[in-house]
């Protein structure tokens, strides 16, 4: 198994990518069956190889001497840089070199590098970005987070047929209910591109439970929701930003006073135990999804530990054989 990983990417590279790589080998390739491409500038990406400890076998450093910087123009970037890691990182998981890629450098470039030099499987009209989100009974599969502004109804059914199997495969839920972001939970509510998608989600072969309101979301009563990025992008970020909120409210209440603070000390296991729930790093990143490859956009601000666990995800979809699977699901149906 090969992981192709952007040495260079995100706010914290290459230290913290090369950190969360080193954790990765040495925490689930112990049996030397896991070998890492870390794409990049070479002097950098070894003067931190050097600093741990790993089996020097499992990692190949591959020179990619340019970088595409947050700001830069996506498409104009990956056509102008050739040779930068994320370029050179997609062209090794085009020609199969490597079974997935991970990157926390420029979402832009690399939505835009994974749809031009990967490709869509046969039937995917877009790719889209999946994020894991926790709720009151686990966990639920946010499709599209970030990729598709602007959709078209039969969008959406391809996100739901893509959801479902990445939850079945990866998650292990063996029949994913699947919700549409709405504001009521009619068929009837909704605006047009709703109303167009509810009969494609309902005849597309998942299971469609209908539709999926704001506040039920985090209830727990939906395995994959779908809506556009724009939707699903402020659902993402509020959520981030809510969680933040919230535990500064619960340390602020708990620490204002005597009784309080004691109180606290006695459920510090349980509050910590709810902070690991709702920390995005526990996950690692987003899989863009409906590719001939995996690819992962992590945080830009992601740490060792977000690294490692995106390439832990990597290798559970690598390891079910997911594309293959989704490719086989669009196959079987003809698209939407």
């Amino acid at each position: 198994m090969i992981i192709a990983v952007d040495a260079m990417g995100g706010d914290n590279a290459p230290a913290e990518v090369i950190r969360g790589c080193v954790q990765f080998l040495n925490e689930f390739g112990k049996s030397g069956n896991i070998r890492l491409k870390l794409f990049g500038q070479t002097e950098k990406i070894q003067s931190e190889l050097n600093k741990h400890t790993f089996d020097k076998n499992c990692i190949e450093i591959c020179e990619a001497p340019e970088i595409i910087e947050m700001a830069e123009h996506p498409t104009e970037a990956i056509k102008r840089k050739k040779n930068s890691s994320i370029v050179l990182g997609l062209n090794s998981l085009k020609r199969g070199d490597a079974g997935a890629f991970v990157s926390a450098g420029s979402t832009g470039a690399l939505l835009t590098g994974a749809t031009v030099i990967v490709g869509r499987i046969k039937g995917v009209e877009r790719p889209a970005l999946g994020t894991l989100l926790p709720c009151k009974t686990g966990s639920f599969f946010l499709i599209d987070s970030g990729a598709n502004v602007d959709a078209k109804p039969q969008y959406l059914a391809q996100f739901a047929k893509i959801g479902s199997v990445y939850s079945k495969e990866v998650l292990g839920i063996e029949n994913p209910r699947v919700g549409i972001v709405n504001i009521g939970a009619e068929s009837e509510k909704g605006n047009v591109l709703t109303k167009e998608a509810f009969p494609l989600l309902e005849s597309c072969g998942v299971n469609f439970v209908g539709s999926a309101e704001a506040r039920d979301i985090p209830l727990g009563g939906f395995d994959v929701v779908v809506c556009d990025a724009f939707v699903g992008n402020i659902i993402l970020k509020y959520s981030e930003g809510f969680s933040k909120a919230l535990f500064s409210l619960i340390k602020h209440e708990l620490t204002s006073a005597f009784l309080p603070s004691v109180g606290a000390l006695l459920s510090k296991s349980a509050f910590k135990s709810l902070k690991k729930k709702l920390d995005p790093s526990e996950v690692g990143g987003a899989p863009f999804l409906g590719l001939k490859a995996l690819v992962v956009k992590a945080h830009g601000s992601s740490d060792a530990k977000a690294i490692k666990n995106a390439l832990r995800q990597c290798n559970i979809f690598i390891e079910k054989n997911v594309t293959a699977k989704m490719a086989e699901s669009f196959a079987a149906n003809g698209g939407v």
